[in-house]
């Protein structure tokens, strides 16, 4: 059974510094299910990521040229339209980096960051989000008297859970995730693909990785990026 698509993206280019990385790169992926983006280094799959979340206009000396379209709310809708403000976008665009990044505070402030900035107040609300985000990712048992304790006392792979933990409290649509493992030990490395794999069944994941062996246990599909752009048949189901 084919799953419906979530995201389609249509020539997309990218330059940095007036250097293309990306050049035309067009594909779609399925909701509920875990796409693998592969290729070497340098071919640009980092920041493919980043042009779905927006993240890149962070960035100084970015350009970018193409579309992006995800299905939310019963219809295709440009993420780059005038009509879907970019603080929206990344309420439901999750995104976990290569290296842990957590914030000089504590372990539940950490995790409850992201409904702080959407606004929520309520602390029963956020105590009860906060535990069920770090039940998610299975730390609450080892975090869960420790919560004021600061997230850089954590291990590696505590705090790439952490961090999931926080992608995934305002319940995203879509987890973007580059290189998740690469700084894990095999534990730790074990425990995260576990849980990509079980929260398939309520999103969408693409996972840039380098492990052919952790494609083959995880991947649902394997789209290869080469040169800045992807096979023609990543990009069945385009626009129409």
């Amino acid at each position: 059974m084919t799953l419906p698509v979530k995201i389609r993206t249509h020539k997309i280019s990218f330059s940095y510094d007036g250097k293309p990385v990306l050049r035309d790169a067009t594909a779609c992926f399925h909701e509920k299910s875990i796409t693998a983006i592969v290729g070497p280094s340098g071919c640009g799959k980092s920041t493919f990521l980043l042009t779905l979340n927006r993240l890149w206009e962070e960035m100084p000396n970015g350009s970018m040229r193409g579309t992006v379209e995800m299905h939310l709310d019963g219809a295709f809708r440009d993420i780059y339209g005038k009509d879907f403000p970019v603080v929206q976008l990344r309420r439901r665009v999750g995104m976990i980096f290569q290296e842990p990044n957590p914030l000089p505070m504590s372990i539940f402030r950490n995790v409850a960051f992201p409904l702080q900035l959407a606004g929520i107040r309520e602390r029963d609300l956020i105590r009860n989000k906060v535990e069920r985000a770090l039940r998610k990712v299975r730390l609450w048992n080892e975090v869960e008297n420790r919560l004021s304790d600061p997230a850089l006392s954590l291990s590696g792979g505590q705090q790439q859970r952490m961090c999931l933990a926080r992608a995934l409290i305002l319940e995203p649509e879509v987890l973007l995730l580059d290189e998740p493992t690469s700084s894990l030990d095999p534990k730790a490395v074990e425990a995260v693909e576990q849980l990509l794999v079980d929260l398939k069944g309520r999103c969408t994941l693409l996972v840039v990785s380098h492990y052919l062996d952790q494609v083959r246990r995880i991947a649902d599909r394997v789209v290869e990026l080469r040169d800045g752009a992807f096979p023609i048949d990543a990009g069945t189901a385009l626009m129409g």
